[in-house]
């Protein structure tokens, strides 16, 4: 296996500190959500930085995917994906689930469920999550 990139971030604090890239672009306060008995102060937390790169990868999976079948009618810039991740608790600790709900323009459901599946085996962040956390696949279509 050959290393493309690699990224460093420090979080300093926890939950309720700071987060920053190594080179930068990142670099924010963090707040725990009053649902999880925080402050629900205005900074971010570790499932939403985790949703951001979940979807933004699944996305560019999806986009791999189409560009490997030589789809050509697809419009790969107008595919969105929106994750919502839960954090959880059961007896057994903490543990996260996710949610991915990919919208892919001009495909019948039959491809674009085919086009999902097949982004969430080569997909990085799946490979990583597979048989840890439960992930749920969603197409949706235009009306």
């Amino acid at each position: 296996m050959k290393t493309l990139y690699e990224a460093t971030t420090v979080a300093k604090g926890g939950r309720s500190g700071q987060v920053k890239s190594e080179d930068g672009p990142l670099d924010f306060n963090l707040s725990v959500p009053k649902s999880m008995g925080g402050d629900g102060g205005n900074g971010a937390n570790p499932e939403q930085f985790f949703g951001a790169a979940y979807a933004a990868c699944f996305g560019g999976a999806i986009q791999a995917v189409i560009e490997n079948k030589k789809l050509k009618d697809i419009d790969t810039d107008k595919i969105s994906v929106s994750a919502t991740i839960g954090f959880c608790k059961d007896d057994d600790g903490f543990f996260l689930e996710a949610t991915l709900d990919s919208f892919i323009p001009n495909v019948d459901i039959e491809t674009g469920e085919e086009l999902i599946n097949a982004a969430h085996e080569v997909c990085p962040f799946s490979k990583a999550t597979r048989d840890n956390i439960t992930v749920t696949l969603n197409l949706l279509v235009d009306e």
